[in-house]
């Protein structure tokens, strides 16, 4: 337990499984209050709710608010449900999904699922919770994009023109916000150790994973936990003077 981020409260989207459920508990552990906003409440392969597991291990208090992030007004929903607590202070953008259908066979639907979820998701969460926190004084955007809305992948050309999208989205915001006390910021998780990676895109076990392996340095997969704590860094005073930054959570994957 910390103080690092005590009296604040956050809105984590997809924070019922994966990154987003480390994101909150790390944050909830600091001393934050939390509205966890997914379109499901139970975690994806099992578990308490996160809200109900911060409120049986931390001091602090957590609601859980159904959100489709493609949907405005749920967005809304979610960070009016943080005024319960006081009113927003941090708001991560982490709900994203991912697909590996080759380039030459992704549909018109795909498409709009994947772009509607992971770069207009971003857009318009970002937009509502600026908009309260202009008129409270200033706030703090972490976005979760990835190491591939830096460097791209063959493989994974949608997902990765998403992330690259929130990249440069992140940077935007950050220079139109920043005269309103906004900072705007993001990370980029490399291959993490979550149910989404596993099962999503199988990418753990056999040769795929001996391959990935070769292409950390540190030889090693992330766990949640980790990217976690870089938000919480972002989303906290230490990082006061941090604005339009991209932290890299990879293991040194990105510029090795």
């Amino acid at each position: 337990m910390s103080n690092l981020l005590a009296d604040r409260v956050a809105v984590v989207t997809g924070g019922a499984s994966g990154n987003g459920r480390a994101i909150a508990r790390t944050f909830a552990a600091d001393g934050a209050d939390i509205v966890v906003a997914d379109r499901r409440r139970d975690p994806r392969g099992g578990g308490t709710p996160t809200d109900e597991l911060i409120e049986e291990t931390t001091a602090s208090r957590s609601a859980f608010v159904e959100c489709d992030v493609t949907d405005v007004d749920d967005l809304v929903d979610a960070v009016e449900a943080a005024d319960s607590y006081g009113g927003i202070d941090i708001m991560v953008n982490n709900a994203g999904v991912i697909t590996d259908t080759p380039f030459s066979e992704i549909t018109e639907g795909e498409f709009q699922r994947i772009v509607a979820v992971n770069f207009r998701g971003v857009f318009f969460g970002s937009q509502v919770a600026a908009e309260r926190m202009k008129d409270d004084g200033g706030g703090c955007i972490v976005n979760v994009s990835s190491t591939l809305g830096i460097v791209g992948s063959g493989s994974l050309g949608l997902y990765s023109a998403t992330k690259g999208a929130v990249t440069l989205l992140t940077y935007s915001l950050a220079d139109e916000l920043g005269s309103h006390g906004i900072r705007v910021n993001a990370v980029h998780p490399g291959t993490i150790d979550t149910q989404m990676n596993e099962q999503d895109l199988g990418l753990f076990g056999g040769e795929t994973e001996s391959d990935l392996l070769e292409g950390i340095p540190l030889g090693r997969f992330g766990q949640p936990e980790e990217v976690a704590d870089a938000v919480a860094y972002l989303a906290s005073d230490r990082a006061s003077y941090v604005n339009a930054a991209s932290l890299l959570v990879d293991g040194g994957e990105v510029n090795s």
